[in-house]
């Protein structure tokens, strides 16, 4: 720190201290731990003790600075004395293996990771085994001393820890910064979103210009309101041009995916949306104003007869124009509130889903309203109505069925659909199900988790979010207790049997079963990771439950791969050929998954253990496949207290060739990326051009986006 940040941080520390301790002018045990916001109480205890060195069962400010200024500004040895003497619970001048196997305990707890008691048992002995080099049966300060020295990072990060604890508000950055969207890199990076959107915006200001001018003898208000009403017979046939699945799937395999923004249409979507929300409040306000006028200056009619009754027959069919604007207003303003992120991240997609299919009375009613609307829209909407036959023909083609299903951790429900030798689809691609026993009439996308190689059934991945998902996870969970029944209830049973299409014929667990239920699939549609075969360097990236995408483009990936390893007939050495042909120009791929917590992992971690047993064991230009795991719960290295904890988890994975925590061979790291070392480590691997595919939450995609900018790396985001 420089002399003013030490001062600031004295400053901010003393102010937090009086506002803690009171008028007593001393914190004691639980407003310590309330201060320090440690979820494990051992290690707020063991900190208290070490900083109450008067021993009265409270710290004092003088206290308090001591020993954070040694945290601080001490030196290494300093830090790592402060270290041994956490370890070291009975003060007894050395670390034996149970108080070793305490600390970890309280590690495993503070980053809500769960272990049985022989892996605690292994992590603990793998670390004191380690560190006790003269086998005297315990770590002195310098065995421990020696043995983090033998990590460099942890000793790197001894003192950003040692900050963290308790640490001002980070200061202001005075440096003003280029916003993000004026940098080379946005444009270079953008380019066919930014130019698509320039001709729109272009359009659009040409198409009211030339209806305003047209207008001109009618006053300022009307050719606002004809302008206005110009744009919107465009956008809101754009609107619906850019939903044409079933033609954007197709163009997505043509060259004009070079040239449009294609993988972008939903966000496009998104913001015609918003513009035809904007030209429809302009259009009535402007209408509103003209025909206030006109009430005035000519007073054959008044406001209110304008517009909510057919009297001055303004319209095309029997002077409706007023009254059906009306009502396009309200429904078209329902719509864009109920499309918010708000209502459909809030567990409510029904509430978008059913306002959505206003669309329907909107075009009606836009045709009555203008004139010339249908002009505009009979070429989309013919194309539109096609693709809604043709969907409905193709979802109740032949039979499909839902043949299995398992209910995994965190609410997931996995769909094994009997797939119709008629369907075929590209890794990536989603569907829209619909499950009648669930809801007769709702349509909801999911991405296809399985690969397209696995012929005779596709996978389906379901996170319980909102009212249609949680169903289905409870209309399975319930299908178990029903067999716990009492006899009393089997005759009622066998009568409702046939009423129910879906009844579950075989438990093969708790969780898991097979069963025989009807459903209907439209599809499949194209996405971005479409492009991921074009890529010579893939990154994807999924956080949470967005891993299905990748599921199954791993999946696919590793079954073309297999089709290239070669084996030794003499011994069992492998390796395999280059990957690199005229279908997959892929020479490298970076798999990283973020998770919340521990659970969260068993979702896939069967298929990523397979995908780790299929590389060959020797390849001519390193490993063709890397993972990356990441738990965003667990305490990263940089934090005292998951110091032990992450050395043990190195030191077995070593040993056991497997992770603790997955079982996979991937190490699981703890924390969240440092996309900037994380990216810097891929460029200079030199693979090829890179391109990155993400599927998650919105707010991490900003995050990922902005450093695909920086390090000039192609960026696609999964969205539907």
């Amino acid at each position: 720190m420089s002399l003013d940040e030490d001062a600031r941080w004295l400053e901010w520390v003393t102010k937090q201290f009086e506002s803690i301790a009171g008028e007593d002018k001393e914190i004691d045990l639980d407003e310590f731990k309330t201060a320090l916001k440690v979820k494990e109480s051992f290690f707020a205890e063991r900190f208290f003790a070490l900083f109450d060195s008067d021993g009265s069962s409270t710290i004092s400010l003088d206290e308090l600075l001591k020993a954070l200024n040694l945290l601080i500004h001490g030196s290494e040895t300093d830090k790592l004395h402060f270290l041994f003497q956490v370890y070291d619970v009975d003060g007894s001048g050395s670390i034996d293996p149970d108080e070793l196997r305490t600390v970890l305990k309280s590690c495993l707890r503070e980053s809500a990771i769960s272990l049985p008691e022989e892996k605690l048992d292994d992590l603990t002995l793998a670390l004191f085994e380690s560190a006790d080099k003269d086998n005297s049966g315990s770590i002195t300060f310098e065995e421990l001393k020696a043995e983090l020295e033998s990590f460099p990072e942890v000793m790197e990060n001894l003192t950003i820890s040692a900050a963290n604890w308790l640490k001002p508000p980070a200061l202001e950055q005075k440096k003003r910064r280029t916003p993000r969207y004026l940098t080379p890199a946005y444009w270079h990076n953008n380019s066919r979103k930014l130019l698509f959107l320039c001709g729109y915006a272009g359009l659009n200001m040409l198409l009211f210009t030339v209806a305003a001018l047209h207008h001109t003898p009618g006053g300022p208000w009307l050719m606002v309101a004809k302008g206005c009403g110009q744009c919107l017979n465009f956008n809101c046939t754009f609107v619906t041009v850019l939903m044409l699945r079933h033609c954007l799937t197709w163009l997505r395999a043509t060259w004009l995916v070079r040239v449009l923004p294609l993988d972008q249409n939903i966000l496009l979507h998104q913001m015609v949306g918003y513009a035809v929300f904007s030209f429809t409040l302009v259009h009535t306000a402007a209408h509103v104003m003209n025909f206030a006028s006109l009430s005035q200056n000519e007073g054959a009619h008044r406001l209110w007869e304008y517009l909510f009754t057919t009297r001055p027959g303004i319209g095309w069919v029997g002077g409706t124009a007023s009254i059906t604007g009306v009502v396009l207003q309200l429904i078209i303003s329902l719509m864009v509130v109920c499309s918010s992120t708000f209502v459909r991240r809030s567990g409510h997609f029904e509430v978008f889903y059913w306002s959505h299919l206003l669309y329907i009375w909107t075009w009606v009613l836009l045709v009555v309203h203008c004139a010339n609307f249908w002009k505009w829209f009979v070429a989309p909407g013919v194309i539109f109505l096609l693709e809604k036959l043709v969907g409905i023909a193709m979802s109740h083609m032949g039979g499909l069925y839902i043949v299995e299903v398992n209910l995994l951790p965190s609410k997931v429900t996995h769909l094994v659909i009997k797939r119709p030798q008629f369907f075929h689809f590209k890794p990536g691609d989603y569907v829209y199900v619909n499950i009648p026993v669930i809801a007769k009439y709702e349509w909801h996308p999911f991405t296809i988790s399985s690969a397209p190689e696995q012929q005779d059934t596709m996978w389906l991945h379901v996170r319980s979010m909102g009212q249609w998902t949680n169903r289905l996870y409870e209309y399975f969970r319930q299908s178990e207790t029903q067999g716990v029944s009492t006899k009393r209830l089997t005759a009622s049973l066998r009568d409702r049997r046939h009423l129910r299409t879906a009844q579950i014929s075989a438990k093969l667990s708790d969780n898991h079963r097979f069963c025989n239920i009807k459903c209907y699939v439209d599809g499949p549609y194209g996405t971005p990771t479409r492009q991921i075969f074009a890529s010579e360097h893939a990154i994807l990236i999924g956080a949470g439950i967005g891993i299905t995408p990748f599921a199954s483009i791993l999946q696919s990936i590793m079954y073309r791969y297999r089709m290239r390893k070669q084996n030794c007939p003499n011994c069992s050495y492998s390796w395999c050929e280059t990957i690199k042909d005229s279908e997959m120009k892929l020479r490298k791929v970076d798999f990283i998954w973020i998770n919340r917590d521990q659970k969260s992992f068993e979702w896939f971690v069967s298929l990523l253990t397979k995908l780790e047993m299929d590389q060959a064991d020797a390849e001519p230009e390193g490993r063709f496949l890397e993972m990356h795991m990441y738990m965003t719960s667990a305490l990263s290295k940089n934090d005292m207290k998951a110091i032990g904890l992450q050395m043990a988890l190195d030191l077995l994975a070593k040993k056991e060739k497997r992770d603790s925590i997955t079982g996979l061979r991937t190490r699981t790291q703890p924390g969240r990326p440092e996309w900037g070392k994380v990216f810097q480590k891929i460029a200079e691997e030199k693979k090829g051009k890179v391109h990155v595919f993400y599927c998650g939450s919105p707010a991490l995609a900003k995050i990922i986006k902005a450093h695909c900018e920086k390090f000039g790396f192609k960026f696609y985001k999964e969205n539907f």
